[in-house]
């Protein structure tokens, strides 16, 4: 077996490269607007109700019309997991591996179809789909690999007249619920994390993407991964999503999404129902208020080209991205007149279209609650870029950024999820760091300086899960950059990394007495 390697970006500058999205764009659009239904144990289910999944560029265009899963539906998956598990919890390790990197060749085949369903379903550009990919496939050789090492022979320490070995088994079944920004790539690493540990899954993806996470079932299935060990429930959170958390026979819960979702799972998981004999495992990374602080011995145009590609990336809809710039004053007004060019020049529309950075968001209520926060922020700050709805069908919004903003006003502080960047002025570099510290979460944030003593003070006092110096602080990278954040960003489970897959394990220590030889 190879050493694991991140997958390559596609280069679409390269015709064939934008030829083959083209035709991917194509196919889909033909295939948009059918039914899907639920699959628990392998055989389709249909729900009493149903539910659209729309291109949020073209809110009249249904991608897939699905079976909203109630709680009926919800325990029989439960029920099916459960079977499923016996079996499934004896399979070795590498074998269980073997599927993952079955899924990964398959997923490398269809790379620019699956890319061309989160253009359409969550208005993805062409290159933040195809990373998406990209990390998923990551997530897939990755954790085979981690697979086989945790099944392996574990280091412990031995002592005379006895035999003893360290072995990691899966936790039983779990609730996986996953979030639309990153609809493949979060997605496969929660679930085949899990899988691939030995346990079995209900997967509830969100509401906003079920589309592709009925795509990865395809894929599931085409790698002939046993039937049940992962069940697809699409529907409403408040109605699966709750039965699979409450549920005595459910042994874990992984989830990504916001604060509010996630405290509540906590509170739920944390309860004990009758007949529960084990306490529920809650897996959680929410929500991130994400700074960048630029201070004044750096370039101010790899800076101000950082914090726009961290702010405006995908919509700013990723929980690293950066919503804060905290400058020091006496760059201030300089950094703030390189941003401005620098976001005007964003192209906004539906991303099918390649020469568009930014799309949509992902829906209406969304458009609503981000407006309703840039009219918060023109009161607080000065608008100097962006501020309105693009007048379009969609839900398009203006790159937005808003300068003078308080270190404690509402758009410092509160998560918005959306194309808003708040500029917030900072005393001196010490100042910048304790306006960086000054939310309830703790998840991505970056420093551009040339000042080795400064880099060193951030690196202990900048309290975040994923901290970055002298570039952007979004995309990391399976392997390279574990994921997960502090205080109110999640359980620091650090997706990606050497110890994920503990989260979905128990390590039972096992030991022998022997007869020793004279």
């Amino acid at each position: 077996m190879t050493r694991f390697k991140n997958e390559a970006f596609t280069d679409f500058s390269e015709p064939k490269n934008r030829s083959l999205m083209e035709d991917a764009l194509l196919k889909v659009e033909g295939e948009l607007g059918k039914k899907y239904p639920l699959i628990i144990g392998g055989t389709r289910w249909k729900a009493p109700d149903e539910f659209k999944s729309i291109n949020p560029a073209e809110p009249d265009t249904v991608v897939g019309t699905f079976q909203k899963a109630d709680p009926e539906l919800a325990r029989q998956a439960i029920e099916n997991a459960c079977e499923v598990f016996n079996e499934w919890k004896f399979v070795k390790p590498a074998k269980r591996a073997s599927y993952l990197f079955r899924m990964a060749r398959i997923m490398r085949k269809r790379k620019f179809e699956l890319a061309a369903w989160m253009v359409y379903e969550v208005g993805k550009s062409w290159a933040e789909a195809d990373g998406d990919v990209a990390e998923a496939i990551d997530f897939l050789e990755f954790y085979g690999r981690e697979a086989i090492r945790y099944g392996g022979d574990q280091p412990l320490t031995r002592i005379p007249g006895e035999k003893s070995e360290l072995a990691y088994i899966p936790l039983g079944v779990g609730a996986v619920i996953p979030p639309w920004n990153f609809p493949l790539a979060i997605l496969t690493g929660m679930t085949t994390a899990a899988m691939v540990a030995g346990n079995t899954v209900v997967l509830k993806p969100s509401s906003d993407s079920p589309a592709i996470g009925y795509k990865f079932m395809e894929i599931l299935e085409e790698a002939r991964v046993p039937a049940g060990v992962v069940n697809y429930l699409s529907g409403p959170g408040r109605i699966a999503g709750e039965v699979l958390v409450q549920d005595p026979r459910t042994r874990f819960v992984a989830f990504t999404g916001s604060k509010e979702v996630g405290l509540r799972i906590n509170e739920v998981a944390a309860r004990l129902e009758k007949g529960q004999i084990w306490i529920k495992r809650a897996v959680l990374e929410m929500g991130g208020k994400d700074s960048i602080i630029v201070d004044s011995e750096t370039d101010l145009d790899e800076a101000a080209a950082g914090v726009v590609a961290s702010a405006f990336g995908f919509q700013g809809q990723k929980c690293s991205a950066c919503s804060r710039a905290i400058v020091v004053k006496d760059v201030y007004k300089a950094f703030v007149e390189k941003v401005i060019p620098l976001v005007k020049a964003i192209k906004v529309g539906p991303t099918q279209d390649y020469a568009k950075y930014m799309g949509p968001v992902i829906n209406e209520g969304a458009m609503r609650d981000i407006l309703n926060y840039i009219k918060i922020g023109k009161k607080e700050g000065k608008l100097v870029a962006g501020g309105r709805r693009v007048p379009r069908k969609g839900f398009f919004i203006r790159p937005t950024v808003i300068a003078d903003v308080p270190p404690k006003g509402t758009i410092s502080q509160e998560e918005i999820f959306g194309p808003v960047l708040a500029i917030i002025k900072a005393k001196d570099f010490y100042h910048a760091l304790e306006i960086a510290n000054n939310t309830e979460y703790g998840l991505t944030g970056a420093v551009y300086t040339k000042n080795r003593k400064k880099i060193n003070l951030a690196k202990q006092i900048f309290h975040v899960g994923n901290l970055y110096f002298n570039r952007k602080c979004t995309g990391a990278l399976v392997g390279v950059h574990p994921f997960g954040g502090f205080n109110l960003s999640g359980t620091d489970s650090k997706a990606g990394g050497r110890d994920y897959l503990l989260l979905f394990s128990q390590a039972k220590s096992i030991s022998e007495k022997i007869k020793q030889r004279r």
